[in-house]
């Protein structure tokens, strides 16, 4: 898995409290900034899965008591790229195939609706999991019609 371009577009980021119920929180600032931006719903629909099971094992295998989580959001042309910060070097691990746990299938999902994913280290503690999203249709973003 490729290091993704560091040169896309930002279109937002930001620190969260690495408590589960902040995950709600991504996916509505999330949803928020992507519709202000006009994304189609399709894709949007994408994002938010992916960013609410990167922002899950953050809090759930990445938190550190007093060091928040990070979500970024950046465009890459016909790509989407969603990246999740969290201060645990510990990388990402997919569940085993054939295990009956009730949690874990999180980068299974991520897998299936990003075109690549994968992990890198971040300076100076930490790791960044990410995904490149193949956006529906770049040219029904409503702004790109103005």
């Amino acid at each position: 898995m490729t290091k993704p371009d560091q040169q896309a577009a930002l279109l937002w980021t930001m620190a969260f409290t690495s408590t589960p119920e902040c995950v709600a929180l991504v996916r509505q600032h999330t949803g928020e900034v992507l519709a202000e931006r006009g994304y189609h719903p399709d894709d949007i629909d994408g994002a938010l899965l992916v960013c609410s099971e990167l922002a899950t094992n953050a809090v759930r295998h990445g938190h550190r008591d007093g060091h928040p989580f990070e979500v970024r959001l950046a465009a890459e042309g016909k790509h989407f790229l969603v990246e999740v910060s969290d201060v645990s070097s510990h990388p990402p691990c997919e569940l085993m195939e054939g295990s009956d746990s009730e949690h874990g299938r999180g980068l299974q999902l991520v897998a299936a609706l990003a075109e690549d994913f994968g992990h890198h280290s971040r300076s100076p503690l930490g790791k960044t999991v990410w995904a490149r999203l193949l956006l529906a249709d770049p040219q029904r973003r409503e702004h790109d019609h103005a």
